[in-house]
């Protein structure tokens, strides 16, 4: 079994793939910004599960949650970078600039932060993968989603470069999950967001199709539902 590492735990994908995987038997770690989904996860899952209230875009905090998890035993077998914000929909010029900086600060940076403090003990075991969430809009673009589009495009390039920085036997994937139901996409498509999966529904099929990759899947751009993985 696996111990998984998650990012924005408390709802959406996160909180569904971490129920998913734990019920599949494996090991979630995981952190999120709300404290009170944080406390359900941990009076639902105890040890040798673990959740911890953290803002990714915080490298302090990130750095502390990092060494508790980590000084626990062995580092993860399965990375997952999920926390992510969307902007409210409007022209790239009318977005405030502190709305596009919060956006950038956990999308991009956020993930950086992450596997700043997790990557450096996959590596040194040469074991793991590191799977950062991009997006459709990660590969193309849409009006009025200026910033998010932004920052998913930055995984993608971020992702397939430190793909190329990591020891053989190890991958880092940049993973479209499709269009699913969220909070998220209801923020900037409220009209069309009700006739796709729940999260729930999604994470039966993603948290298998995550759980096979591996060293062979190293820098390639991946959608779950793909048959290539």
């Amino acid at each position: 079994m696996k111990k998984i590492v998650i990012t924005g735990v408390t709802r959406g994908l996160g909180r569904a793939l971490a129920e998913e995987f734990i019920r599949l038997g494996h090991t979630v770690v995981g952190c999120g910004r709300g404290a009170e989904g944080i406390m359900d996860l941990r009076l639902a899952h105890g040890p040798p599960h673990s959740f911890e209230a953290a803002d990714v875009a915080n490298p302090v905090k990130v750095g502390i949650w990092a060494a508790k998890v980590l000084g626990f035993g062995e580092a993860p077998d399965l990375l997952i970078n999920n926390a992510a914000l969307m902007n409210h929909p409007a022209p790239l010029w009318l977005v405030p600039a502190a709305e596009f900086a919060r956006l950038m600060d956990v999308n991009v940076t956020g993930v950086v932060n992450v596997i700043r403090e997790f990557v450096p003990a996959m590596v040194a075991a040469k074991h793991g993968v590191i799977v950062n969430l991009s997006s459709g809009w990660g590969r193309s673009v849409s009006p009025e989603v200026a910033p998010y589009c932004a920052s998913k495009w930055a995984i993608e390039g971020l992702t397939k470069a430190l793909a190329e920085e990591l020891p053989v036997g190890m991958a880092a994937v940049p993973l479209n999950p499709g269009t699913i139901d969220t909070e998220m996409l209801r923020l900037c498509w409220a009209d069309g967001a009700e006739g796709h999966p729940k999260p729930a529904a999604w994470a039966k099929i993603a948290a298998p199709f995550i759980l096979a990759l591996g060293p062979k899947d190293n820098g390639r751009s991946l959608s779950i539902g793909s048959a290539d993985a």
